[in-house]
């Protein structure tokens, strides 16, 4: 085999080592040469839309030899690109469409800061899990962006950015955070149970890998109402482990569902590697072999994943079934709390498991100002639109710490409500058990 093959299909591959004489080993000349790769982070060779993945010389994945800091060598390019399909696709938008994405980012990015720095203050007693989305922005805005109002998405525990980028209100997503009636889960749900229903999202939950067959669900309605809607699975490197995951690709295969798998891969599980556990390049290499579209982008560019997105949601309303995408991003923060994290500071330092020296090379390659310079560059907005964003943004966010910390607290006797029985029911036989007056 020689290093000019520009692509090679499933069908093709196997006649090749047939060929060759071998059974089960895949060499690494049959690869992409380095002058015909896909734009994107070092190793990422499958951005295009096709019936295949193609072949990576390199990736994240099966190196056992993985070290702290090794993520550095997957750094997208400093710039998005301002030439190329996914540059002129993005650029096509109308102009309030691309500062609204901009505003999306931002809002997510000031809205999980600043909860950050009123945990880590602790003049509010905020407690709970809370799950950082910050860095990874770009995927959250740019496929939501890509999406029909009512299309479905399944969400993870890291979900902050999902909601807002499906139009989540701030004001609910702070009184939540504070626990006041006024939340989304009226206090009760917390940071990791934030969600909003009446927007298409079916929730962001603890159970790890659970998007996959919550999206095939709301896929198979939409199927046999004739909705044309379609379902994206949001999930993390880690959750590709999950016994579910193959299987609610292939089922979804299998029944020609629109559902679009987006896999959000940021190397670090919660905090081992994916180099460990998943034995090929990329997570995206594991269905490849069911013989449907696969992308490979650059999670930190957000005309990269807009243009993904919008192809599989064009498959999948077509009728054609499943895709699956996968963003290089990255984690700013822990999996879940704020170790490492300081007031007025981005990001978490001095972590075990990375490199504060990769923790700042990812940071150098922040999907928000490479967007608002990449705006700017193509002359799609100015200098001053952006920061008037970036200014409604940050009051917005303000506003709704103000208006969560006016909250009223829950009543106790609210948490026996919208349960099986009645609320008042419910409430009264609560009370009946514990041998509590009621009148």
């Amino acid at each position: 085999m020689t290093q000019n093959i520009g692509r090679v299909d499933r069908r093709t591959l196997l006649k090749m080592i047939g060929a060759a004489g071998a059974s089960a080993t895949v060499v690494s000349a049959c690869g992409i040469p380095p002058g015909n790769a896909a734009a994107g982070p070092a190793g990422v060779t499958g951005a295009e839309f096709g019936k295949s993945v193609r072949l990576a010389t390199a990736g994240p994945g099966g190196n056992k030899a993985w070290r702290p800091g090794d993520a550095i060598k997957f750094l997208p390019p400093e710039a998005m690109p301002t030439r190329g399909a996914a540059a002129d696709t993005l650029a096509g938008l109308p102009k309030a469409k691309l500062l609204e994405f901009y505003r999306l980012m931002q809002a997510s990015r000031r809205w999980e800061t600043t909860m950050k720095d009123l945990f880590l203050a602790g003049e509010d007693g905020l407690y709970g899990s809370f799950h950082t989305y910050a860095g990874e922005e770009a995927i959250a805005v740019g496929s939501i962006g890509a999406l029909n109002d009512d299309d479905y998405i399944a969400s993870t525990h890291r979900g902050h950015g999902h909601l807002i980028a499906k139009g989540g209100d701030l004001d609910k997503m702070s009184a939540e955070i504070f626990f006041r009636q006024e939340g989304y889960n009226k206090g009760y749900g917390g940071s990791m149970h934030i969600t909003d229903m009446s927007k298409g999202i079916m929730g962001m939950n603890g159970i790890v890998g659970a998007s996959f067959y919550m999206a095939a669900g709301a896929a198979l309605r939409a199927k046999v109402r004739g909705t044309q809607q379609v379902a994206v699975a949001y999930f993390g490197d880690g959750a590709a482990a999950s016994p579910y995951y193959f299987s609610a690709v292939r089922s979804c295969v299998n029944e020609t569902l629109p559902v679009i798998f987006v896999n959000e891969n940021n190397f670090q599980y919660m905090a081992n590697p994916m180099a460990n556990t998943v034995p090929t390049k990329y997570v995206a290499e594991l269905t490849k072999g069911l013989d449907i579209p696969h992308f490979v982008v650059d999670g930190n560019d957000i005309s990269a994943v807009y243009d993904a997105t919008r192809q599989a949601v064009e498959h999948a309303r077509a009728g054609l079934g499943p895709s699956v995408i996968e963003g290089i991003t990255y984690r700013w923060y822990d999996h879940s709390g704020f170790a490492g994290g300081r007031v007025g500071e981005d990001a978490a330092i001095g972590l075990p498991y990375r490199t504060d020296e990769e923790v700042r090379a990812w940071m150098s390659r922040d999907p928000l100002p490479r967007y608002k310079q990449w705006l700017v560059a193509m002359d799609l907005a100015t200098e001053s639109e952006l920061a008037d964003v970036e200014a409604k943004a940050q009051a917005a966010v303000d506003a709704s710490v103000a208006y969560a910390r006016a909250g009223t607290d829950p009543n106790p006797e609210a948490g026996v409500l919208e349960t099986h029985a009645s609320g008042a029911v419910a409430a009264t036989q609560f009370y009946n058990r514990r041998g509590i007056a009621t009148s």
